[in-house]
């Protein structure tokens, strides 16, 4: 299957087959590194790392995944790129094209990241934008399939704001067979588009995608529980008040005790504890939280591998 000079912008973009592929990649990848196996295969290879927002996950990751594989990433932040600003989105892809092998962008709005790659003649990656998160959900879908054994046929809720990560955990579930269902307080709904998009993906995959208000309809029966922080970054004017709106939304040891006995606990960090998920969760027997942030690394090596010329 040949990902070659393939952008991941978003996981609608993929088949089933190829998102499975990705995963394949990531965990042949994990498995040499556990083996302690001398495996340099982006050897000769740069990384260009553009960050509009500050970053741990996301910049270590691709720094670190670079360096074990015997590459090079090199740090752009905020004030060494300005997009659209000092020059244009496009010259910039066009510029970095001719220096680096693959290009990834961590910025508020999307339209940004999908502009580099129209422009770029080498693969570029969405590392998060104000829509899409598809690197994390990648990483995602790799620690369920590890702790679980599979995908498809599972049930995942995700509880909090219909954001870029409950958007791209919509796609995700889609193209792998899982059932997602998002519990969010009225007014805070995913997008639409995304959601339509993400349904008929699921038609080839028999996937159930759905929305509720009702913490325990979207808990009933879950393998996998999910949240995030209320309010990301750009959003701090709006922090009480939403904090006040998906307060029942909490993951607690109540709503742990709404799921099935051997579900797990994923959140995609960082966390604000006795937020929107509280200590005895996170540091729980149930929480695969900080597996599931190193199979970061992992599973974005493992796109970079089949992707970089």
């Amino acid at each position: 299957m040949n990902l070659k000079g393939r952008h991941l912008i978003s996981l609608h973009d993929f088949t089933s087959e190829e998102v499975l592929h990705i995963l394949d990649s990531a965990a042949a990848l994990k498995m040499r590194y556990r083996q302690g196996d001398d495996f340099q295969p982006l050897r000769g290879k740069t990384l260009a790392l553009i960050f509009q927002k500050p970053s741990l996950r996301t910049r270590v990751s691709f720094e670190a995944g670079m360096s074990r594989y015997g590459g090079h990433a090199i740090y752009l932040g905020p004030e060494d790129i300005k997009l659209g600003k000092r020059e244009s989105t496009a010259d910039i892809a066009r510029t970095l094209s001719r220096y680096c092998d693959a290009i990834m962008a961590r910025v508020f709005a999307h339209k940004d990241v999908v502009d580099l790659a129209a422009a770029a003649s080498v693969p570029v990656i969405n590392g998060l934008s104000d829509l899409l998160h598809p690197c994390q959900i990648l990483a995602d879908l790799m620690t369920i399939r590890e702790k679980k054994g599979r995908l498809a046929g599972l049930k995942l809720a995700f509880l909090g704001d219909g954001n870029n990560v409950a958007h791209s955990l919509l796609f995700g579930g889609a193209k792998v067979g899982m059932h997602v269902t998002l519990a969010v307080p009225e007014g805070y709904e995913p997008n639409r588009d995304v959601l339509a998009a993400a349904r008929e993906d699921a038609r080839s995959t028999g996937a159930r995608l759905e929305v509720t208000h009702e913490l325990k309809d979207a808990l009933k029966d879950a393998d996998v529980i999910y949240t995030d922080v209320w309010a990301s970054m750009g959003q701090e004017a709006e922090k009480e008040k939403r904090a006040q709106v998906m307060r029942p939304y909490q993951l607690n040891q109540k709503a742990l005790s709404m799921a099935r006995s051997d579900a797990i606990v994923l959140h995609c960090l960082p966390a604000h504890r006795g937020e929107e998920i509280t200590d005895e969760v996170i540091d729980g027997p149930h929480s695969v939280v900080f597996d599931q942030a190193e199979n970061r690394l992992h599973a974005q090596m493992g796109f970079l591998l089949l992707a970089i010329k």
